[in-house]
């Protein structure tokens, strides 16, 4: 992995971590409470990718890689559910 790998990465995780942390801090309608849950949510997952990926190295075996962001996305899904429970009724 090259040096400018890891520091996309790194930028990549800098900026998600800064837009979660503005999404989370900012004061947001009521009505907009689950937007924002699944925007925070979203960003956590895209973060887990590119650690993945750039960290451990899954960019080089697809077939993991695809296993392991299916299993993210499903993981990410039903939590996203149950978040949204809640405001459904």
């Amino acid at each position: 992995m090259t040096m400018r790998a890891l520091i996309l990465g790194w930028g990549m995780l800098i900026g998600f971590s800064a837009v979660s942390t503005l999404v989370s801090i900012l004061p947001v309608p009521s009505q907009w409470h689950a937007a924002s849950g699944a925007i925070v949510l979203l960003l956590a997952w895209l973060k887990a990718r590119v650690i993945l990926s750039r960290y451990l190295g899954l960019c080089a075996a697809p077939f993991w890689a695809r296993g392991f962001g299916l299993a993210l996305g499903v993981f990410c899904t039903v939590l996203l559910g149950l978040y949204l429970i809640p405001f459904m009724f």
